[in-house]
């Protein structure tokens, strides 16, 4: 699976999608920050599975129809910071879809994920990334998951990644930063946590309009891992 997540900064780089799908054979387009009242339905041979609504700047998943079929979709609130509540930017911070591989008969699940700002505590965030990983096990007992996005975790990813691990996840960052806007603040914010993935490669990829770079995750399912339909 070749997945490419990308926070689209207020739907700003919307006009990159279906050049980065076609360069880079994308199989998953994972989404953050778009306006799902201006999606297309399909980007480059991908179909839309399923975009929030209930977010002024949502999320959307999109996946490979002759390769997948989409299953199950499910979308989850998650506990509001004080930015949340104030501002409203985003009811929903996980988007998630259970696949079913058409080729080797099995399944497992994709999930874009957009955790709150920087002005909330990491605690904040390490309890939204655990209920959004918690939500994902409950479409399908024992099936690879893989969940990208923007976590807005820039410092401390040694003790998030022993939380997420604690979970039975692992976290994999890419090989460089993947935000640029403010001097201070640069760093890695946008990866993947996974369970039933052999994670080959995150890589980030050129900046385009965004102040996030899009990333390419290039997974396979783990030898050893439960899957199919539950």
């Amino acid at each position: 699976m070749r997945l490419i997540s990308y926070n689209l900064r207020k739907h700003r780089a919307a006009t990159e999608l279906a050049g980065l799908v076609e360069r880079h054979s994308a199989d998953v387009l994972c989404l953050q920050e778009c306006d799902t009242t201006d999606i297309p339905d399909t980007i480059s041979g991908l179909r839309l599975a399923d975009a929030t609504q209930r977010n002024r700047l949502g999320l959307a998943v999109y996946y490979r129809e002759n390769t997948y079929r989409a299953l199950e979709v499910r979308s989850l609130a998650l506990k509001k910071s004080l930015h949340d509540r104030v501002l409203k930017p985003a009811e929903e911070r996980l988007l998630g879809v259970r696949l079913h591989d058409i080729d080797h008969g099995t399944d497992l699940i994709v999930a874009s994920f957009h955790a709150a700002p920087l002005t909330a505590l990491n605690s904040l965030r390490r309890h939204q990334i655990k209920a959004a990983l918690t939500e994902l096990q409950d479409l399908g007992t024992g099936i690879p998951i893989i969940m990208v996005g923007d976590y807005n975790y820039p410092v401390f990813k040694e003790n998030l990644g022993q939380k997420v691990r604690e979970q039975g996840y692992e976290l994999s960052l890419s090989d460089a930063r993947t935000y640029t806007r403010y001097r201070f603040f640069r760093g890695h914010y946008d990866f993947a946590t996974s369970v039933g993935f052999e994670i080959d490669k995150v890589r980030t990829l050129p900046q385009g309009l965004s102040d996030h770079l899009p990333i390419l995750v290039t997974a396979q399912v783990a030898k050893d891992a439960t899957v199919g339909a539950a």
